[in-house]
């Protein structure tokens, strides 16, 4: 299976407020293996870049201002990421940013439209699936770092690339299989309680191979309910990922 890691940063937080994006990063993995191969570009996004998204990813307008239009980088970038799986923490912001973008062009390939992103990827939310796995916690990315002792030591600011990178090895960690802590079977009540060391109690690891691992796709309404909610809490998402910077 083929799948692309990526993630964007952008003008700001809702395209629908005329913000664009300003950096692509991603990372290509096949069979749960990274082939080497990254798609990286910063983008002039013709318009001013606020303040305090600056001060979360260091882009500022001087950085992009010679850099290439959406619109250059557009066939090169769907390229990369047709028919692969897309990995993004929070896909609904980075999707909805690139649907936009690619709604702007009104631009065909062989004859199709470019986007919407859904009609020609498959996309893995792992905010959601963080969430799933551990409710009630905080759920960032640099959460998930700490939590799968991944280290992130390096990340100064985001970037997407870097960012990208990152997330795989908090994907491949988050779905590698889980350790149980399990009793053997067959022994005794007694024998359990003389031996409550290693005799009596075992640590197992629960291997999974490519394709062993179920996924299950929510329906279109708990899709368009999941956005909904997304899209209601885009504001203070952005907040806390500027505090776990």
């Amino acid at each position: 299976m083929r799948q692309v890691i990526m993630d964007t940063e952008t003008t700001g937080i809702d395209p629908k407020d005329g913000h664009r994006i300003v950096e692509i990063g991603a990372v290509e993995m096949i069979n749960r293996r990274f082939t080497g191969r990254t798609y990286h570009q910063y983008i002039n996004p013709e318009r001013h870049i606020d303040a305090e998204v600056v001060a979360i990813h260091g882009i500022d307008n001087e950085k992009v201002a010679n850099e290439p239009v959406f619109a250059q980088i557009a066939d090169e970038f769907w390229a990369f990421i047709e028919g692969a799986e897309l990995v993004i923490h929070n896909a609904p912001f980075d999707v909805g940013f690139i649907d936009h973008e690619l709604g702007l062009l009104n631009k065909t390939r062989g004859g199709a439209p470019l986007g919407p992103v859904r009609q020609h990827c498959r996309v893995l939310d792992t905010l959601t699936m963080a969430r799933a796995m551990h409710p009630g916690q905080r759920n960032s990315l640099d959460a998930l770092c700490k939590r799968y002792d991944i280290d992130n030591g390096h990340r100064v600011l985001h970037g997407a690339l870097l960012d990208s990178e990152i997330l795989a090895d908090v994907y491949l960690a988050m779905t590698g299989g889980q350790t149980a802590l399990t009793l053997d079977a067959e022994t005794s009540s007694e024998e359990q309680e003389d031996n409550s060391t290693s005799e009596g109690l075992s640590v197992q690891r629960l291997a999974l191979t490519p394709g062993q691992l179920r996924v299950i796709r929510p329906t279109d309404e708990e899709r368009a309910a999941h956005q909904a909610k997304c899209q209601a809490h885009q504001l203070n998402w952005f907040k806390e990922s500027s505090n776990d910077a």
